[in-house]
């Protein structure tokens, strides 16, 4: 069994065809999937869709939304947080390259996440681009546990995730022919790895250019697999073991 652990099935590209789209991924070995939100209305969707096909979901506020943050956010996250479809807070974190919300409202919003999943024992599933420096100081002021989603940061930010005992998931990007950096791969410990899609985003080859889907987080294995010199059948035991003891015992459930 394969866990996609960052999949934003909530997207509107999944609109026409979602129950096909879980359905493959359950034919295709993947046994289940972590339905992300990026702000308050994909966090309702995201539980309907776990519910509904008895998935998890996250709960939180993507940088780029953070500038929405108003006094009724964090109240309607505790909520969302008590619920049994949700495993993790996020995905949260900082985004300097694009900047669509002020970098100072970044930076709170983050925090605030941070508590909540200090608070409710929940790990928090973080994005961070070109932000590696407000990230690690950040991060080293919370006992949150987290996970680095589709780690593409520099060795700072790894050394800071591996310090933490954090979890680090690849996505499809280490399938590009413009990925050099294996050496950050071969570097999480194999109790610490996860694999992921972030589908619809980030199709890995052969599929790339096309839409994403949790199906396809089988090709980023075998790549790990692959680059880190394992079988596929310890990545897969490993990564699916990992979520499990990350995100609780949700990850046994079957998609339905």
């Amino acid at each position: 069994m394969l866990v996609d652990t960052h999949c934003h099935l909530g997207s509107k590209k999944f609109d026409t065809d979602r129950a096909l789209v879980v359905e493959n991924a359950r034919t295709g070995g993947v046994g289940h999937v972590v339905v992300v939100a990026d702000a308050v209305e994909s966090t309702r969707l995201a539980v309907k869709i776990a519910k509904k096909f008895n998935l998890s979901a996250t709960a939180g506020v993507h940088p780029h939304e953070a500038k929405t943050w108003d006094d009724s956010t964090e109240d309607f996250l505790r909520a969302s947080l008590s619920l049994e479809e949700v495993v993790a807070v996020g995905e949260a974190g900082l985004d300097y390259h694009y900047d669509f919300s002020p970098r100072h409202e970044q930076q709170d919003v983050f925090r605030r996440q941070l508590a909540l999943g200090s608070q409710f024992g929940l790990p928090v599933v973080i994005h961070s681009r070109s932000a590696d420096d407000d990230m690690v100081s950040a991060l080293r002021e919370t006992d949150a546990g987290y996970v680095l989603h589709s780690f593409s940061s520099g060795p700072k930010l790894l050394r800071q995730g591996l310090d933490d005992g954090a979890y680090i998931s690849f996505s499809g990007m280490i399938t590009f022919k413009s990925w050099d950096d294996l050496e950050a791969v071969r570097a999480v410990p194999l109790d610490r790895v996860l694999i992921e899609t972030d589908a619809p985003y980030l199709a890995p080859v052969p599929f790339r250019g096309k839409r994403n889907e949790p199906a396809f987080v089988a090709k980023v294995a075998e790549r790990l697999a692959e680059i880190r010199d394992e079988s596929l059948e310890e990545i897969e035991t490993a990564t699916t073991e990992n979520a499990l003891r990350c995100f609780g015992p949700r990850i046994n459930l079957q998609p339905s």
